[in-house]
């Protein structure tokens, strides 16, 4: 039981992500024409014009796949206090938020950008405790 305390903030930390993005990519799933024909619009003048289904797959399987990690990861951690996967999942998180964030920019949303560094913050201190 010690070690949940010892290893808190590392476990609140991926279940914050865990949350983020898997929320994020079931979203995508269970709604995808919505948000392929919100998008298209999102990025209409942009050079991801007419890739917006594509690009919205690779997020979805990051978001995804990040999310997963994650949550082993806080399982782990709550076991047995140790998480081989921790890392990987954090890093994999910090780049999923990336793709999202040139996203934005891209788009010239700038306040859809500056919600993504509300996200990264907590994620780049996830991987600093964990190295």
């Amino acid at each position: 039981m010690e070690h949940i305390f010892s290893n808190a903030t590392q476990i609140l930390l991926l279940l914050f992500l865990t949350i983020t993005l898997l929320q994020s990519g079931i979203d995508k799933i269970m709604d995808w024409k919505g948000n392929v024909t919100w998008l298209k619009g999102h990025f209409s003048k942009s050079i991801f014009n007419g890739a917006v289904p594509v690009l919205l797959g690779i997020v979805l399987l990051l978001e995804m796949v990040s999310g997963i990690l994650c949550a082993v990861s806080a399982f782990q951690f709550i076991a047995s206090g140790e998480s081989d996967m921790a890392f990987c999942g954090a890093l994999l998180s910090a780049i999923t938020l990336l793709f999202l964030l040139l996203g934005q920019r891209v788009a010239k949303d700038y306040e859809g950008a500056k919600t993504i560094v509300v996200y990264f913050i907590p994620t780049i201190f996830l991987i600093y405790l964990l190295q």
